[in-house]
């Protein structure tokens, strides 16, 4: 038999959700999903922003805090009663800081871990049994290469901690559930511009990207849309507890 190419990446008939949707990589890959096909709930806290989202792609949205355990229970809910099914999770909120650890305010170190961390946990809890429930899904926790290595010349000790977290809870995730239908993966972008990146559109922070990485340039937004299609669809239908890193070649040498 010739293998099925056209639509190994598409997702028609499935039902996503996905945090940390009003901008930056969030809304993106929200943006993707619904081009290949899903059904979309988008996720966020600024309503104004998720309501473009809707208006422009037809996604149906949910305003509220990843640190709200009833929030993400509410985002569960929703795709359940809208759809009828949930198939993908994409666990994106996030926040980062860059603090000598010296320095790092413990309260504001707990809120990154709460939400870098436990909200990536709680929403693959409440996803993962209604997956459990109907033998199988996909959930995708966006990690960080800082997940993987330290950042070198940055102090970030509070999110590199959390994102190895991500990375940690993954593998564990997914050998509890691969077994009963569910698999789970990591994305580790590298240093994507974003709004909560923007930082990385100084000259200095581009020169260091352009020197560090293999192929010598920033990234674009969209060269996540295939790795992220990849992990969500079929297409990866034997993976599972990966970290799959898309990152230049930075963590290559």
């Amino acid at each position: 038999m010739p293998p099925e190419i056209d639509g190994l990446f598409r997702l028609d008939g499935r039902v996503a959700v996905v945090t940390g949707a009003s901008r930056g990589l969030g809304e993106r890959f929200a943006r993707v999903l619904r081009a290949a096909g899903a059904e979309v709930v988008a996720a966020g806290r600024d309503a104004a922003a998720l309501a473009r989202l809707a208006a422009e792609t037809g996604a149906s949205i949910e305003v509220g805090d990843v640190r709200d355990d009833a929030h993400t229970a509410r985002l569960i809910e929703h795709a359940l009663e809208r759809h009828g099914r949930l198939d993908i999770a994409v666990a994106n909120a996030g926040i980062a800081d860059v603090v000598p650890f010296e320095e790092q305010d413990l309260a504001q170190l707990r809120d990154m871990i709460e939400i870098n961390l436990v909200a990536v946990m709680v929403l693959a809890q409440l996803a993962g049994r209604a997956m459990l429930a109907a033998g199988g899904g996909s959930i995708v926790n966006v990690a960080s290469i800082l997940g993987l290595v330290a950042p070198g010349d940055t102090a970030m000790a509070g999110y590199t901690a959390s994102k190895a977290g991500v990375i940690g809870v993954t593998r564990d995730l997914a050998a509890e559930w691969g077994r009963r239908g569910v698999r789970v993966n990591a994305l580790a972008p590298g240093y994507f511009p974003t709004e909560m990146t923007g930082g990385l559109a100084h000259p200095r922070a581009v020169e260091r990207i352009e020197r560090r990485t293999l192929i010598g340039r920033v990234p674009r937004p969209d060269e996540l849309d295939g790795a992220l299609l990849f992990l969500a669809s079929d297409a990866s239908s034997y993976m599972t507890g990966q970290t799959l890193v898309v990152d230049g070649g930075w963590t290559a040498w």
